[in-house]
C-alpha cells in the first residue's frame, strides 16, 4: 500500500490500482501486446520480502516521496524494442503522476516475451 500525505489528511493506494493505471497506460503504447507476470524468482521474493505476490507484470514500491516501477511486458514481433520503451516509460510516469500526485523516481520495463501472431 502506497501512502501519500497532504495538508487535509492521507490517501493510500493499493497494489491493484496501480496494476490497473500503469497497466492501461502501457498497453496504450504501439507494440505492447501484454504484460507478463514477473519471473517465479521474482516472485518468491516479492513473498518473502513483501508478504505478497506483485499485480500481474507490475510492481510499485515507495521510496521517500517518490515511486519505483517495475513492469514486466510482452511486445509485437517486429518493432523496435527500444523506442517503446521509451513511450511506455514516458507514458507511464505522466499517467502516474498525473493521477496520483506522487512523482516517480525510475520505471523499470523488462520485455520478456515477444508476441509472433
Amino acid at each position: 500500500m502506497i501512502t501519500y500525505a497532504n495538508p487535509m489528511g492521507s490517501v493510500s493506494f493499493t497494489s491493484g490500482f496501480f496494476a490497473e493505471l500503469v497497466g492501461q497506460a502501457a498497453r496504450g503504447c504501439y507494440g505492447v501486446a501484454d504484460l507478463s507476470p514477473a519471473p517465479t524468482a521474482e516472485n518468491l521474493k516479492s513473498i518473502v520480502m513483501h508478504g505478497g505476490l506483485a499485480e500481474k507484470g507490475v510492481k510499485v514500491t515507495q521510496k521517500s516521496s517518490s515511486l519505483c516501477i517495475e513492469l514486466h511486458i510482452k511486445v509485437g514481433y517486429g518493432v523496435n524494442i527500444s523506442t517503446i520503451v521509451h513511450s511506455i516509460t514516458h507514458r507511464v510516469k505522466h499517467e502516474v503522476e498525473y493521477a496520483t500526485g506522487l512523482k516517480v523516481a525510475r520505471i523499470d520495463v523488462s520485455v520478456d516475451d515477444i508476441a509472433t501472431e
